[in-house]
């Protein structure tokens, strides 16, 4: 069955992007591993190759070596013996004859060595061995006719005896023979195992140097690739660029750092938003931010609390002690939200400067309570210290109203209108700001510091009071 034309490339595709998904360790273990496996294998065959010629040299040196060297003097011993015997009929001389005996020693030593060799079973060495002590004893009954050996029995026993040496020195000659073939066989089998090795071990190795420098570009790529993506990424940040930020597809720790460096962005951008939006005066997020964060609570339907936080009588209070007092007042507000967020708020909360006396604190419903108590009791203790001794004496600011009726002006206070979603669904962030804005009414009209929690359903009762 014939394959699509672009199987193979939507393999290879697959397997690149099963590679990109790895992380830096794992690409670097996938890129070399075939490398290592190629190494493993090129040291197994070098090893092998060198066991084998090792074996072959071995066999050499101690089996085809020393078969041709005890061969060569056997048929010297097998010479000697001869010669010695025939000075012995000749000179009938008894040293003559102990020299024979000796070469024979020698001869059977020699067989035996060969004995103990490798695959000795495989040589006619009790065939040699059997021809030898025949041979022998040929002489020994040849000794006999030393006096006659004109008669017809020494002649037939010289006859034999020729006979059996033959026989004997063309079986040696014939190990001697096999020996040296197998030696050259394995000399030539030596050289091929050599050749063989080196250019196998040749071939893999410039397969692994090709599957080396392909490993290293492939890995080196894609993290150059990746760094060179989060050099440009902080170039844009360090100019200010936070959106449109390069992205890392790789699932690899570049990957992870590349999200982090595009959710930094968006942090720095929501920052850096808040920054231009803040007050000049408090440093607290501005209408935008407020807007923002309460925008994605009433999308997230998450349980919410909106705090509007607003100071009574402050037009009193900097009419009479001017401007930079005025400033004071609103520091001292700024800083009773904040302190109250921090020790009864978390970390998601938010305290932000709508603009003039005007605040917001966005939490959950839970501990709406609990920051608002603290408010108001940080303003109670701390705003009379803005007032002089006389004012502070009286509880009130003597002041004339627009038609120049004089009038007295209670000591500042502070109206917080809370709206929560815990028995209501809010439509949107525009809404909970209407719905505040008329809850601070009511707030405002109570005597002293306050704050109100709307409780109702859409159509249901008053707020409460606290």
């Amino acid at each position: 069955m014939a394959l699509p034309n672009n199987f193979t490339d939507i393999s290879f595709k697959n397997l690149i992007a099963r590679f990109l998904r790895l992380n830096i360790a794992m690409k670097m273990l996938v890129g070399y591993l075939p490398l290592a496996i190629l190494l493993g294998i090129i040291s197994v065959y070098s090893l092998s190759s060198l066991e084998r010629l090792n074996h072959l040299s071995t066999s050499i040196l101690k089996i085809d070596i020393p078969i041709a060297k005890s061969a060569d003097g056997m048929i010297d011993d097998i010479l000697a013996q001869e010669l010695y015997a025939r000075r012995h009929l000749i000179l009938k001389s008894k040293n003559m004859k102990e020299i024979f005996a000796e070469r024979g020693i020698d001869f059977q030593a020699k067989l035996d060595s060969i004995k103990l060799l490798p695959n000795a079973e495989k040589l006619p060495i009790l065939t040699i061995e059997t021809l030898h002590n025949e041979y022998e004893t040929l002489f020994k009954k040849r000794f006999k006719y030393i006096k006659r050996p004109g008669s017809k029995t020494a002649r037939n026993l010289d006859k034999q005896i020729e006979e059996k040496q033959l026989e004997i020195t063309s079986l040696v000659k014939e190990l001697n023979a096999r020996s040296v073939e197998d030696q050259q066989r394995r000399t030539l089998l030596s050289a091929a195992v050599g050749d063989t090795a080196f250019k196998v071990a040749a071939v893999l190795c410039l397969l692994g140097f090709i599957l080396g420098v392909g490993a290293a570009i492939i890995v080196s790529r894609s993290i150059s690739s990746s760094v060179k993506k989060l050099k440009i990424a902080t170039h844009m940040i360090s100019e200010g660029n936070f959106s449109d930020l390069p992205e890392i597809t790789n699932q690899d720790e570049l990957g992870d750092l590349s999200q982090s460096f595009i959710e930094m962005g968006r942090r720095l951008s929501r920052l850096e938003e808040m920054y231009i939006d803040a007050s000049p005066l408090t440093r607290l997020p501005g209408n935008i931010a407020i807007e923002n964060v309460l925008k994605k609570r009433v999308e997230s339907n998450s349980l919410t609390a909106f705090c509007l936080c607003d100071i009574d009588n402050f037009k009193s209070y900097n009419d009479s002690y001017g401007y930079a007092k005025g400033n004071e007042v609103i520091l001292l507000t700024a800083r009773c939200l904040t302190e109250a967020v921090e020790e009864n708020g978390g970390e998601d909360d938010f305290v932000g400067h709508i603009g003039g006396d005007d605040f917001a604190v966005i939490t959950t419903p839970d501990r709406a309570p609990y920051i608002c108590d603290a408010i108001l009791k940080k303003f109670d203790e701390a705003i009379p210290k803005l007032y002089s001794e006389q004012d502070r004496a009286r509880g009130y600011i003597a002041g004339f109203t627009r038609q120049g009726d004089e009038i007295d002006f209670p000591l500042a206070s502070l109206s917080i209108a809370v709206i929560t979603n815990t028995k209501r669904r809010f439509e949107s962030h525009l809404q909970v700001g209407e719905l505040a804005a008329e809850l601070k009414e009511h707030a405002k009209a109570q005597k002293g510091s306050v704050y109100i929690t709307d409780l109702r359903k859409v159509d249901s009762s008053r707020p409460h009071i606290h």
